[in-house]
This record gives structure tokens, sequence and C-alpha cells, in this order.
């Protein structure tokens, strides 16, 4: 179905019957912990499917029967405590100081119990309305941009093709920005670009950037996929069972306009909804695959010349001249996790003269000081760069032998970035959107739950502490760090 397809007015639906069936919705995601995106994908494959009918969204009498039917053929665990969910407001598309009106007032939210299943633990990770309201009021993603294009002179591609692995897309901006960087620096070299992502709506946000690219450099060759850390750079399940259900689909873009490439990858909205499913593992609380996919895209009218660099199943290689790992795993992850199920892989992938760099929180910035000033004490960031390295190298053993750490010294390593404001925004009185804003990054970043998010917003104190944080500093910023993992050059 399309991911659309559910919102389509219908006679006779009135919202009087859309806010009822929300109602309904709300509460079995408060009883059973799951994310509401996470609903919308189960039930009408559609992840923003709530969030759309929460401003105003219409359905039809066939996609309310299959929301239904879900809900009743899987019952919530537990009774529940009456409590309701948190609903955050709409994410602002101008800047914060011009948004304040629009912003509506946090409601208490009484008896909150802490989370009970994976699930519940996942939902902060699926929050997109946190998510977006961050990426849109905060600098990371072009400043991120920046520091990965710093790498690109330190690159020695090899024929046939500068091969690049994102280890994360989020909604891609910033391999949009790389690749503009990369068409600047390798105008005329072919481009092997993976990105790995397992969030279908990210995945959708991805592709809508990249006619642009096909366009500005037709010799590309762009590949998506769900798979693990492990798997994904060499496309490559590691279990018979997952290799076996692998979805392999190549995509030759025809004509030679961005709009021609637009209206095919707009196409593969059906194909997406239908194959790019993930559920919550029960073991570790993180989301995994239901269905291995490979979605490959690239110009017809270059596939003479791209032909030894599309990737064919069962002929794969990985030997990448860069790894980008910007925020790859959750800074509360534990040491051996982040070292052996996510960055050693990628290590192993590099090429010779590769260069995989990382980027993760670094704390000890005013979006920390809010924090600890509702929690004291509080500090989700217990892994920096050198520990990582340590357990890296340690992982790796000998298949490291020819690999150089560089954790670098604080002057190289770390970098700021800023919550945007205009000039004169942070005064006396700085407005509740702003303070919203500014309030959603630090717990963004910090990686607060929600469980623990609704035993402070029932009153001010937390916006006080803010507007006292970005008073005391002039405005609001998160420091990174980055490492860089290279493989000797032959």
């Amino acid at each position: 179905m399309p991911p659309n397809a559910a919102l389509k007015p219908a006679k006779g639906w009135t919202p009087v019957d859309a806010q009822t069936l929300l109602q309904e919705i709300s509460e079995y995601c408060r009883r059973t912990g799951m994310a509401e995106s996470t609903f919308g994908r189960l039930s009408v494959n559609d992840g923003k499917f709530v969030n759309r009918l929460r401003y105003g969204g219409r359905i039809t009498t066939d996609t309310l029967a299959r929301v239904r039917t879900y809900i009743a053929s899987h019952p919530g665990r537990g009774g529940g405590n009456g409590a309701r969910p948190v609903i955050l407001p709409p994410v602002p598309r101008t800047p914060v100081s011009r948004i304040e009106s629009r912003v509506p007032t946090l409601q208490p939210v009484a008896n909150a119990a802490p989370p009970a299943s994976p699930e519940r633990n996942f939902r902060f990770f699926d929050n997109r309305q946190k998510y977006l309201l961050f990426v849109n009021t905060c600098s990371e993603k072009w400043v991120v941009a920046q520091r990965v294009g710093l790498e690109l002179a330190n690159l020695h591609p090899r024929p046939p093709a500068v091969r690049v692995f994102d280890a994360g897309m989020g909604d891609g901006t910033v391999l949009t920005r790389v690749m503009r960087a990369m068409h600047q620096r390798f105008p005329a070299m072919p481009f092997y670009i993976t990105g790995k992502e397992i969030s279908l709506e990210d995945v959708r946000l991805t592709l809508e950037k990249m006619p642009d690219r096909f366009f500005e450099h037709p010799a590309t060759v762009m590949v998506i996929t769900n798979l693990y850390y492990s798997e994904a750079p060499w496309l490559v399940p590691n279990s018979v069972t997952a290799a076996s259900s692998l979805v392999w689909r190549e995509v030759p873009l025809s004509g030679n306009t961005a709009r021609d490439f637009e209206e095919q990858v707009t196409g593969l909205q059906p194909f997406l909804a239908e194959n790019w499913r993930a559920h919550v593992s029960p073991k570790s609380g993180n989301p995994v695959y239901e269905r291995p996919v490979v979605l490959i895209l690239y110009r017809e009218d270059h596939r003479f010349l791209l032909d030894s660099v599309i990737p064919r199943p069962g002929a794969t290689r990985a030997d990448y001249d860069l790894v980008m790992a910007s925020q790859p795993y959750r800074a509360r992850a534990p040491l051996d996790f982040k070292a052996r199920r996510v960055v050693a892989p990628l290590a192993r992938a590099l090429g010779p003269g590769g260069r995989l760099l990382g980027i993760h929180s670094h704390g000890n910035d005013p979006g920390l000081e809010v924090i600890q000033k509702i929690w004291p004490g509080e500090d989700p960031f217990q892994h920096d760069r050198h520990a990582l390295l340590k357990a890296v190298k340690a992982e790796l053993g000998n298949a490291g032998r020819d690999l150089n750490f560089n954790a670098y010294a604080d002057g190289r390593s770390l970098f700021r970035y800023d919550m945007h404001t205009l000039p004169n925004e942070i005064s006396n009185a700085i407005g509740t959107s702003t303070l919203f804003a500014a309030w959603n990054a630090a717990v963004y970043v910090a990686q607060i739950e929600d469980a623990r998010l609704e035993s402070v917003i029932s009153d001010r104190k937390y916006l006080e502490a803010t507007r006292e944080v970005l008073m005391k500093h002039g405005g609001l910023w998160f420091w990174d760090e980055s490492y860089v993992i290279s493989r000797r050059r032959d």
C-alpha cells in the first residue's frame, strides 16, 4: 500500500471519528509500550500514520478496519495505569523565535510508570518529533559534514571508484553535503556509496535528496541497505536464513534530469513500505530488520561506465576509502558493544589507505549542564574516544596490525555545534518555543528516555533550568569528539 494511501479523505469519515481512533491508538501504544511510528508501520505500513492523523489527516473505512483488527489481534501486555502519553508539538519549520505562539503547552503526566519492555526503551530513539526538532534547530548535521569533508584531502582512491560507506544515514543531510564536497574534489571519478539505515522514514528522506546528486554527478552508484554493521559493508547477511530471504533490488534510473529521477525514486515508496520493516529485539531492545534489503540505484545511461562498480549478489567487496560513523551507537551502550558490534566491523571494511571517521557526543557543555540541573550527576557520556579505540584495538587483535588508531589531541578532535537562535533572541524574555527547542536538544543529545521525562515536565522547573543555562552562556551548544582509524596504504 502506498504510504499516503491511509490518509486519503473518505466519504462519511469525520474529524470526530479520527479523534476517537487516535485515543484508541494512544491507549494501545501506552499499554504495550510501542512507539506510535512502529504502530503505524505494523498496522498500515506507514510510520507517519499516527502523526498525520493527529494533525487532521483522514482515513478510509478500510484503513480503520485494518487498524482495529491489528489492535484486536495483538492485545497489549499488562493493564496499564491510566497515564496519558506525552504528545510533543509539531516540528517548527521556521526560526524558533517566530513560532512561539504555535507551540502548545505541555500537559503534565500523572502516575508515570517505569519502562517494562524493550519497546518502551526503544521509544526515545524512534521519536520523530524529537529527532526532527533537533535536526532543524541545531547545526550538528552541517558541522559534521564539514568535519567529514576535511578527510577527503587524505583519500587516495583506486579504480574503479571512490568508495564511501555511511554507517547510519539518518535523513541523508550529512551524506548529501559530503557528496557535494566529493564532486568538487573528484569531479570525474565514479562514486560507489553505501548507506546503512534501518528507519523507513529516514530512507524516504534520504531518497528525496538523491535526484539532484544523480544529476550533478552521473557516475554514481548509490546502495541503501538495512543490514547490520557486520553485514552492510559487504552486503551479505551473516546467517543462512537471512541470506535466503535477501531482497536485492536494482533500479537503473532512466532520463537525464533531476525531475526524471525524482519520479522514479518516488515510485519506490510501495517497495519500501513492503520490505523496509523492522521490529524491536526482545534481547537488546534495538531495532532489527524483518527482511534484509539491498537497494541499488544508478543512471541507466551510465551503466556501461559503471559496470565494474555496480555490486552483484555474491560478488561484493568492501575496501572503502572512507567510512563515516557519526553517532552510530547509543552513548549509554556498553563499551564492548560499541567496539565489537559497531566500530570493529567498520574498521575491517577499510581498503588500503582507507579512513574511518568516528564521531560521538562528548559532553562537558551547556547541553549537559541543563541535564544536570534536573538530574544532578547525570553523565551519559561514559566512554571517550581513548577508551573506545583501546577496546577496538583489543577486539581486532592481529587483524588490526595494519591499522592506525588516531585519537588526536582535544584541539583537533573536539568540535562544537550550536542551537540556532536570532542575534537578540537570548535575553531576559526568552520565548517558550526557544526554551522548548533548547530543552529538546539537551535531552535528545543526552538520550533521556521518555519515562524519565514524564516525571519532570509536570511543572516549569525544567524550562527555568534551561533559561538559566541559556542566559549564563548566551546560547546553547554541544561538543562532539572525533577519532580516525586508518589502514596503511599498499
